[in-house]
Order: structure tokens, then C-alpha cells, then sequence
């Protein structure tokens, strides 16, 4: 497999840039995953690697190697579709050979090659079979054994489960994952669904509006978001922002909320004016004993949790706290923040303050 880097990929076209200068390095061996909302640069992103764009300016290196203008057949990867892309009138076994006999190879080895990846897949019973007649899955199945039979560098997969019902997706999604682990393949993965992402990636970059808003892994992300749009983006219920006028200077370790003195993380920057608390669903505690004062508006019943929606002087929030409190709709209550777990955002592009914590998650943009 092979390490691929990206040094300021970008793309346009005409007047708008759908790729705005990125650089990350994928490692060797590693599942990534480019995460964003439609229309973000990820599957732009994806087909410049793949060779099926040419970018407008920027170097792309896999295994070493500049293939930014070599064709998609000169870079030894393969690539996988959310839409299957199977041939109908053939059956599952030369659907998956297909890609070896284009490039001759003998035929002892290509039925070897083929049966190999059906074990890997656990296709083995349904080879002679018509693709037609397969369920999503097994369809999904054959699209990468077809893949996989080439042995390529790097594999590229864009939104592969998105035609799947959202059970099942589940189950594939934990089974790709397993089959990364099993071959030790490169795999780059395209998808707007952030607890995909979370749930398969080794590392994962965030995307929006053509710029890789934070890169690293998932539990990083999700605790020291980089940025507003990416807090808000990552988390179901997603982060809370509590919106406030103040200040805080290099080292402050405090703000003020509705006349409350809430701590927060050490700031290695300063900033004033227009400032967001962040703090997530799950570390807002109701306490009758905090001077920050809330009302409870409603609640929602999820099983072992509940979702409580609060109204502050700052804003609405949320609250993740367990289904055995008794909340009442119109009460008044107080809520407690774990200092630890605060994200503070400033700037028009709502860049996250760097704390001792979260030092070097930012990236460029």
C-alpha cells in the first residue's frame, strides 16, 4: 500500500474555487475519511487524487510519486462508487475477474486472485451467480472484491453505502472497516454522514466550502473542535453555543456569562467582542446550586437518556442527562459546566481559542 500527501490542492471552476489550497498526508495503511456537507470540495477532492479531475494547481504524491497529471490507469489505485457500477449480463465471479483479464493476466492466477477475495468477503456461495438478482449489500460486496482482486496502492471510495437503508448501512459500515483491518489497504472515504466517519476513520478531515476546516482523529475532533462550523457539525445532538459580548486575554482562564463567572480552558490567544461559549449536550449538568440560571422548556425521551431543552440568558442549549431525572417543563434551574470540556470561539470564522489542551488541531484555512 502507499502514503499519499496532498501540498495545496486546489480547483476551479471558471470563477468559483471548489478546492481552496489543502494539505494533509495520509499514512500508509491508514483509513481517512474526507467529512463534509454537500457541495464542501470532498468528492472534488477525492477525483483529483483519483485522476478523474486535474487540478488547478497543486501537487498530489502517492507512494512517493507526483501522478497531479498522470491518468486516473497510471496510478495504480482503485476506486469504488456510491452507485455499484456492476456488469448485468455477467455473473459475480467474472464481474470481480474483469479488472485482471483486461490487464492478461493468466487465467490459473485470476481464479486463485478471485477466490481469494470471496473468501475475504464471505461471497464464496454466490459467485456463479447473476448480479441482477443480488441484494444491495451483495451488490456492494462484488463492487469492491473487483476493487480489491487489482491489489492497487490505494483504495478511494465515494459515499459507497449512501444507496443502502440506514440498518443495513450500519452493518457494512462496521464490515468495511473490518475488511481495512484484515488487508492493511490505504483507503480514502468520502461521506456527509459525520457518525460514518466516526465510527470507520483513523483520522478524519473536516471540509467546508472548499477548505479543510480541522484534520485528525475522531475523538480529537469531536472534543477540541478547531472551529464553530466543525462543533457543530460533529455531535448528535450537536455542540451547544452560548453567544455573549466580553473578552479574555493570553492566559485567562475565565469569562462571564449573565453576570456569572464561568472557567474555561487556558487561552493561549486573546480576543474580544463577540465570543461563543461551545459546551457539549452531555457536560451540561442541572444543578440547583449554580448561580447560572436556565428554564426548562421540554424534554425528550431517548431510553437510558433524555434530551432537555433549556433556554439561558445566552441562548437555547441542551442538555444529555439521564432518563431517571425528573425535569419539569417551566421550571427554573441552574447548570454546571465542566471546565475541561469548554470550547470558546471567536472571529468571524469562528476559529476555536487554543487552550494547552487542543494545541495543534488547528489547520490551515
Amino acid at each position: 500500500m502507499a502514503q499519499i500527501r496532498i501540498e495545496k490542492l486546489r480547483k476551479e471552476f471558471g470563477s468559483f474555487t471548489a478546492v481552496q489550497s489543502s494539505s494533509f498526508t495520509i499514512e500508509d495503511g491508514e483509513f481517512f475519511m474526507l467529512l463534509g456537507p454537500s457541495g464542501c470540495g470532498k468528492t472534488t477532492t477525492l477525483r483529483m487524487m483519483a485522476g478523474l479531475e486535474l487540478p488547478t494547481s497543486g501537487e498530489i504524491f502517492i507512494d512517493g510519486d507526483e501522478v497531479g497529471m498522470k491518468r486516473a490507469s497510471q496510478r495504480d489505485i482503485a476506486f469504488v462508487f456510491q452507485m455499484f457500477a456492476l456488469y448485468p449480463h455477467m455473473n459475480v465471479r467474472r464481474n470481480i475477474a474483469y479488472p485482471l483479464l483486461s490487464q492478461g493476466v493468466a487465467k490459473a492466477d485470476v481464479k486463485t486472485r478471485v477466490e481469494d477475495v470471496a473468501r475475504i468477503l464471505r461471497i464464496e456461495s454466490i459467485l456463479d451467480k447473476p448480479v441482477g438478482g443480488l441484494s444491495g449489500g451483495d451488490r456492494q460486496r462484488v463492487a469492491l472484491g473487483r476493487a480489491i482482486v487489482r491489489r492497487p496502492k490505494a483504495f478511494f471510495m465515494d459515499e459507497p453505502l449512501g444507496a443502502l437503508d440506514a440498518e443495513f448501512r450500519e452493518h457494512m459500515a462496521e464490515e468495511l472497516r473490518a475488511l481495512h483491518d484484515r488487508i492493511g489497504a490505504t483507503t480514502v472515504y468520502v461521506t456527509h454522514d459525520q457518525l460514518e466517519a466516526m465510527q470507520m476513520g483513523d483520522k478524519i478531515a473536516v471540509m467546508n466550502h472548499g477548505v479543510v476546516e480541522q484534520l485528525g482523529p475522531p475523538q480529537q475532533i469531536y472534543d477540541w473542535p478547531a472551529t464553530r462550523f466543525v462543533a457543530d457539525f460533529i455531535g448528535s445532538p450537536p455542540m451547544n453555543f452560548l453567544e455573549f459580548q466580553g473578552m479574555i486575554g493570553i492566559g485567562g482562564d475565565h469569562v462571564v456569562l449573565d453576570g456569572q463567572r464561568i472557567a474555561v480552558p487556558t487561552s493561549r490567544q486573546g480576543a474580544e467582542g463577540a465570543l461563543t461559549l461551545g459546551v457539549r449536550p452531555e457536560h451540561v449538568r442541572l444543578s440547583d446550586a449554580s448561580p447560572y440560571r436556565a428554564r426548562i422548556e421540554a424534554a425528550e425521551y431517548l431510553g437510558t437518556t433524555q434530551i432537555v431543552r433549556l433556554a439561558t440568558a445566552n441562548g437555547p442549549i441542551k442538555a444529555r442527562i439521564s432518563s431517571a431525572d425528573v425535569v419539569r417543563p417551566g421550571e427554573t434551574v441552574g447548570l454546571d459546566f465542566d471546565s475541561r470540556t469548554l470550547t470558546l470561539f471567536a472571529g468571524e470564522r469562528g476559529r476555536a481559542l487554543v487552550s494547552e489542551a487542543n494545541e495543534g488541531v488547528l489547520v490551515h484555512g
